[in-house]
């Protein structure tokens, strides 16, 4: 009687119906799996909660589509064709971002393929070296920021603040020139890795001495740098 309820209704004699209890194990795993990548990626990177739970549920969101097209050609071109209305509807995210979605549908293709042991396994090599690599990442460390300063349309700032920044900043770049104010002002925007002994309250109070007391922002590095 509980084969039947879950048997769809479509079936024939040559389907093979996935039994209740496996396909319970496969989304349990692809959950835990979810959930073990939307950790590591809350460690290293200040993502939004929304996108954390986005890599939560993907895994087993891949999971159950994977079980259900199992081995149907035409359900399988459907999904692929579904899949990527939904890659042209959305905006474009950072390089890492894409990554992480990328392993959250792999891990949970695994699973969904019933090799629950390689994807746990997948999963932990892989969040393994993401925490890692966020040891030598300086954007990840909060050590790469993001400076914008405003200064007056009467200041010639090429080579204005260069003496502060190599003073606080292992690096550092130019990287927007902007008029705001209808030109009357230029807001330019670095990204910087400061020095970890740097004080950038002290930085900040330098440059305030050179661009006329005017705003300036010192904020975590935009993700844009890294889309692809």
């Amino acid at each position: 009687m509980l084969e039947n309820i879950f048997k769809g209704i479509f079936d024939s004699a040559s389907v093979t119906v996935i039994p209740a209890g496996q396909f319970l194990l496969c989304v349990g795993v692809a959950l835990a799996i979810g959930g073990l990548i939307a950790l590591a990626a809350s460690r290293r990177s200040g993502y939004t909660q929304s996108f954390l739970v986005s890599l939560f549920a993907l895994p087993a969101l891949s999971c159950v589509v994977i079980m259900m097209v199992n081995g149907n050609v035409g359900a399988g071109v459907a999904t692929a064709g579904a899949f990527s209305l939904v890659r042209f509807r959305s905006a474009a995210g950072s390089a890492k971002e894409i990554a992480l979605i990328f392993l959250a549908m792999v891990a949970g293709l695994i699973s969904g393929m019933g090799y629950l042991a390689y994807a746990v396994l997948f999963t932990l090599i892989l969040c393994a070296a993401f925490l890692v690599w966020g040891n030598f990442d300086p954007a990840a460390r909060g050590l790469q920021k993001e400076l914008r300063i405003t200064v007056p349309e009467s200041l010639n700032y090429e080579g204005e603040f260069d003496g502060i920044l190599n003073k606080y900043c292992a690096k550092w770049k130019l990287e927007q020139v902007k008029t705001v104010n209808t030109g009357s002002m230029f807001k330019l925007r670095y990204t910087v890795t400061v020095r970890k002994d740097a004080g950038t309250k002290e930085m900040i109070d330098e440059l305030r001495c050179h661009n006329g007391n005017l705003e300036i922002s010192l904020c975590r590095a935009a993700s844009a740098a890294s889309e692809l």
